[in-house]
């Protein structure tokens, strides 16, 4: 070791000395104005600098041998691995459902009775409340009594005309006023029907809005909402340059923030139209609510899958960088020796999608390749580094 040193220092006193006379004798030489002298002065220098950088390459290489203290870059590295890669179009939307429904009333009068009370779960088809119907039970039953003397003269008509007693005409007119009759009390007790107001499905009476003894008319008073959390949906607008990858059944993501709580879910219908103000098309996802937590309104993070590569190979973000020409690259190494040095080589590399911190590589890299993830800014091409994974 002494010796190399003793060796430098000689060599870099002869480059100092040299570089002193080469100063004077350039300069009388371009004082001279001699163009061949200038040449040929040039071509000696040009001698002189070859023969010094081969002495000055086998110091370094007898340096490389002998120091054990050398200052390599530390690097960790990232072994990568085909894997699936899922990418997500992440939209806002709010929950809503098909069977949230304000009840009108079907009939003039008082809001004599409610039945229900709100929270009350009630099923399809139960009496909510009641609205007096004004003597039209009366004239139903007063119109049952005339049906059944009508049924009773068709029938007595029926039996002669079968005995060949009587006219047809008898028979026929007895036959009309007992169809007559079934009609008109079917068609009053249809409208003694309206002045009840039923359940149109099952689901919970959210809220009651009129109160009894209030006097209600068709299509203008409200008198209860009724709800039903079973058939819950998201309704989302999407881009239209996603209308080719978009289809029923698609993977879907719903993120409720409110609750912590993520649903995995299908697209349940893909809208046929294209809005022209905001070029978006509709999406409906299927929102299941088993806890009965999901109320209409809340709002969601919907998340569908547009994409999905099964053996994609994915890089965090933070070891890509990008050259003065706008290309992409990251570093791999070589197989490490025993002393786990290894060469650095730069690899121009095309990415695909990208889903948080992970990147999707196209090209460039393969699969088994060892990437420098820790350290990577501080590499060059060919150089040689340390691992120092744990």
């Amino acid at each position: 070791m002494k010796q190399l040193l003793t060796i430098l220092s000689v060599t870099f006193l002869l480059i100092s000395c040299g570089n002193e006379s080469k100063k004077i004798t350039i300069e009388k030489v371009i004082k001279e104005g001699d163009l061949s002298g200038i040449r040929a002065k040039r071509k000696e220098i040009m001698l002189d600098y070859t023969v010094m950088q081969n002495k000055i390459k086998q110091l370094d290489e007898a340096i490389a041998k002998l120091d054990t203290l050398k200052k390599l870059p530390l690097i960790t590295t990232l072994k990568v691995q085909e894997t699936v890669f899922n990418h997500y179009l992440e939209l806002q939307g709010n929950v809503d459902t098909k069977q949230n429904l304000v009840l009108y009333p079907e009939y003039s009068g008082v809001l004599t009775r409610v039945y229900v009370k709100e929270g009350q779960r009630v099923a399809k088809g139960q009496l909510l409340a009641s609205i007096d119907d004004g003597g039209l039970g009366q004239q139903v039953a007063q119109m049952e009594i005339q049906s059944d003397l009508a049924k009773t003269t068709y029938e007595r008509q029926q039996r002669l005309w079968e005995q060949k007693i009587g006219s047809e005409i008898q028979f026929l007119q007895a036959k009309a006023a007992y169809d007559a009759q079934q009609k008109a009390v079917s068609q009053m007790k249809t409208q003694l029907g309206k002045t009840g107001i039923r359940a149109p499905f099952s689901g919970i009476v959210d809220e009651i809005i009129t109160d009894q003894g209030s006097v209600v008319a068709p299509g203008q008073s409200q008198i209860l909402r009724i709800v039903s959390l079973n058939n819950m949906y998201i309704e989302t607008e999407v881009p239209e340059k996603y209308i080719a990858t978009l289809k029923k059944g698609t993977a879907v993501q719903v993120d409720l923030p409110v609750l912590g709580e993520t649903i995995n879910t299908k697209v349940r219908q893909v809208g046929n139209f294209i809005n022209p103000v905001n070029r978006s098309f509709k999406v409906e996802v299927a929102v299941p609510n088993k806890k009965g937590l999901i109320k209409p309104n809340l709002t969601a993070r919907v998340k569908i899958n547009d994409y999905t590569n099964k053996k994609a190979i994915l890089l965090p973000q933070s070891i890509i960088s990008e050259n003065a020409l706008g290309e992409q690259y990251a570093y791999v190494v070589s197989t490490p020796n025993a002393d786990g040095e290894a060469i650095a080589k730069q690899v121009i590399i095309k990415t695909g999608l990208n889903q948080g911190d992970n990147v999707e590589v196209v090209s460039g890299i393969k699969n088994g390749d060892a990437v420098i993830k820790e350290g990577a800014r501080s590499v060059k091409n060919g150089q040689t580094v340390k691992i120092i994974n744990k």
